[in-house]
């Protein structure tokens, strides 16, 4: 009979991020940009959110616009606040961050699955000249719900009228879900 020896993997120190204290890592893969020459890097998922190499910080969860795996590629499309209406975000796509990965192990189930965890709520609504998407999401450590909206391409955001709707649908979202409205970053 053969025995197998189970080495648990280790993440190199140099590829280790600085967790806050209630942080943990709960999967990694080290990059194929990795090299003996250079230093290590790794995509690194948490319970609050991924490290992704070349970005200086965590991306937490409710940041995440969508992520896919294509092997070995890890692909990560960050969403940035780029406006505040009344009492949600304005959020819109930032350039996609593409990893490869030299053996992802369990970052992309993990990374999908926090991701989807993450939102509470989804829902595509007309609004006047266009539409938009509103979003209750989870964020780690924080009891409740944010709310953020992604306006279709061509939606004039800052239309008054469009502005109205738009906290109309928050409002309605929020009743619906028996949801507190949360503003981002309170």
């Amino acid at each position: 009979m053969a025995f197998r020896i189970l080495r648990r993997r280790t993440l190199a120190a140099g590829a280790r991020p600085r967790l806050d204290r209630d942080e943990r890592i709960v999967a990694w893969a080290s990059t194929s940009d990795s090299s003996a020459d250079a230093a290590p890097t790794a995509v690194v998922v948490t319970n609050r959110g991924v490290w992704l190499p070349g970005r200086p910080g965590r991306l937490g969860w409710h940041e995440i616009h969508k992520a896919t795996w294509a092997a070995p590629r890890l692909t990560v499309v960050p969403a940035a606040v780029v406006g505040t209406g009344q009492r949600y975000a304005v959020v819109a796509d930032e350039p996609p961050v593409v990893v490869s990965l030299a053996d992802p192990d369990d970052v992309p189930i993990q990374v999908r699955n926090r991701v989807t965890r993450s939102v509470a709520y989804t829902e595509h609504h007309a609004v006047p000249g266009g539409g938009a998407r509103v979003v209750a999401r989870r964020v780690p450590g924080v009891d409740g719900v944010t709310w953020h909206v992604r306006f279709d391409d061509g939606t004039d955001a800052s239309d008054p009228e469009v502005a109205e709707a738009t906290a109309e649908l928050v409002a309605a979202a929020a009743a619906a879900k028996a949801a507190p409205i949360m503003t981002p970053g309170s």
